[in-house]
């Protein structure tokens, strides 16, 4: 009997997802096979949100391991709708520097019939910790590109052995690490994937690093740090001043594109007080907002960071300040661990010793032709019929916004209007990936089961891909509190960049239906 139909009742879904561990891979094995009964498995939440609000149909659960290498140890696992498969694929990014499959977001599409899998990308490590690349140049390049795709090609096998024909259909969806990871499969295995969803991307990885560093020294010279009960008065000095540059005064900047903020209207006049920033603290908040520069030659390394959004705690106290000085900030965690064990492989490394010139250069050389994803030449992935749905917080906190307008303008540099296969939606007042003010639900990881194109940034994919409707806005929701338990607050279209949502003038202002996209004026885009 053919695959396709003992997988129609459960006792067969059951005998035939059991037989996947014989099956024969290559340089992979599948190490397990299970049959799990509606409702009985939990997937782990994801980091700072409840868990799903629904139950997980019944589905065989495959774990296996890739190995394209002798010292490449690439863990996946692949869920297998038992019934009302929708005959495609989603695969799932990662954060960080990986370690783990991301279980927590293969619970959507698994309930929406997609097939779907995940990697921990070629190591079982804590996500800020870079440890696993000390001596292990395969594991650097596993992480950097190898294991997605690997793990691409043995998942797509495996749903073709258990439902006896391929998946008609792939996307690849991810934030983060994950944004970087679905840039690099549209970069350099253009064919993997029809779809993807790329999600604030850490694509100039290298760069990213060096920001981070940037930022971290500024905040370390004496009298520098910024405690987190003085980030709102930089927060709310941005919001006096461009908060209603859209039309509507709602506590976000729309475009801090357009706010021309200076923060030294905040500094202290005589002695430090709990309602200003002293000088020390004021150079190292223009450090932040400002672009790393290499020394050398003076160009611009990285962007900086975005106004109006400082004070959220999942802001800037978490990814740049921290809680009691820098080194307690994630994002110091993560450069630090990147440049000991990726870039130097000395764990003892004195960071003091990085310089801004040449060391960006080796690092570059030796590391971001493995980690960046930031070619502009999506010709390949074009010609196939790809397409492509990046967005970006511009409150994020973790990587700076404006590098997601900067890679996108750099495509329409070398490639013109994208618009008939690649578009950007940037999101007033986001965290990283989610989360933070402003209208933050919309596909990104909050799982809503029942969603559809109109509000869900990956089933605007599907439809785009799919049926060819190119999304022209995707409606975001605000929760109260940002809990979908309390209700909604608002809801507000995301546009396509450089369009961004304007208020009508009249209307509620709650409402989608009040705003329009548009290019603002001031704004000249492609």
């Amino acid at each position: 009997m053919p695959l396709l139909a003992i997988c129609a009742g459960s006792a067969f879904a059951q005998h035939s997802c059991e037989s996947l561990t014989n099956l024969s891979l290559s340089n992979a094995t599948v190490t397990s096979a299970t049959y799990i009964a509606a409702g009985a498995f939990k997937p782990p939440a994801p980091p700072g949100q409840p868990p799903p609000n629904f139950e997980l149909p019944a589905f065989c659960r495959v774990q296996g391991t890739a190995t394209p290498t002798s010292d490449s140890q690439i863990r996946f696992e692949v869920w297998l709708p038992a019934s009302r498969w929708n005959g495609k694929f989603e695969q799932i990014g990662n954060g960080a520097f990986a370690g783990a499959v991301p279980l927590s977001s293969m619970a959507l599409p698994l309930y929406r019939g997609y097939a779907t899998a995940g990697t921990d990308d070629g190591h079982e490590a804590n996500p800020v910790s870079a440890a696993w690349a000390v001596g292990h140049p395969e594991k650097v390049i596993d992480f950097g590109y190898r294991a997605v795709h690997v793990v691409s090609i043995q998942a797509k096998a495996i749903v073709a052995a258990f439902y006896g024909k391929n998946p008609k259909l792939a996307y690849f969806v991810g934030c983060s690490d994950g944004g970087r990871e679905a840039l690099m499969e549209a970069q350099r295995f253009p064919d993997d994937f029809r779809g993807i969803v790329a999600g604030a991307p850490a694509n100039y990885w290298t760069h990213l690093t060096f920001k981070g560093l940037w930022d971290e020294r500024a905040l370390s010279q004496p009298g520098a740090w910024i405690p987190p009960g003085k980030l709102k008065i930089l927060q709310d000095a941005a919001l006096a001043q461009c908060d209603s540059i859209d039309g509507l005064k709602d506590g976000l900047i729309e475009n801090p594109e357009l706010c021309h903020f200076n923060p030294v209207s905040v500094q202290c006049k005589g002695e430090d007080a709990t309602n200003c920033l002293t000088a020390p603290q004021m150079g190292a908040a223009q450090k932040i907002y400002g672009s790393a520069t290499n020394s050398e030659t003076g160009a611009e390394i990285n962007p900086g960071f975005s106004m109006g959004a400082e004070a959220d705690p999942a802001n800037w106290v978490l990814w740049i300040t921290g809680a009691r000085s820098p080194q307690f900030a994630v994002g110091a965690s993560l450069v630090d661990a990147f440049f000991t064990d990726v870039v130097f492989q000395r764990p003892k490394l004195n960071m003091d010793a990085i310089n801004f010139g040449s060391d960006v250069k080796l690092t570059d050389e030796k590391i971001g032709i493995i980690l960046d994803s930031a070619s502009p030449n999506l010709r390949a992935f074009q010609s196939h019929g790809g397409k492509l749905i990046q967005y970006a917080g511009w409150g994020d906190a973790a990587i700076p916004p404006q590098g997601s307008v900067n890679y996108f303008e750099s495509v329409q540099s070398a490639m013109g209007n994208t618009k008939g296969f690649y578009r950007l939606f940037m999101v007033p007042g986001m965290s990283h990936c989610g989360g933070g003010e402003g209208p933050n639900v919309f596909g990104n990881g909050f799982a809503v089961p029942n969603a559809d194109a109109s509000d869900d940034v990956v089933m605007a994919l599907d439809g785009w891909v799919e049926h060819g409707t190119a999304p022209s806005k995707i409606i975001a929701t605000r929760y109260v509190d940002n809990n979908p338990a309390k209700g909604v607050q608002y809801k507000r279209p995301l546009c396509p960049y450089p369009r961004q949502a304007a208020y009508n003038g009249s209307g509620d202002p709650n409402k989608a239906a009040s705003f329009t996209c548009r290019v603002p004026a001031g704004l000249v885009k492609h």
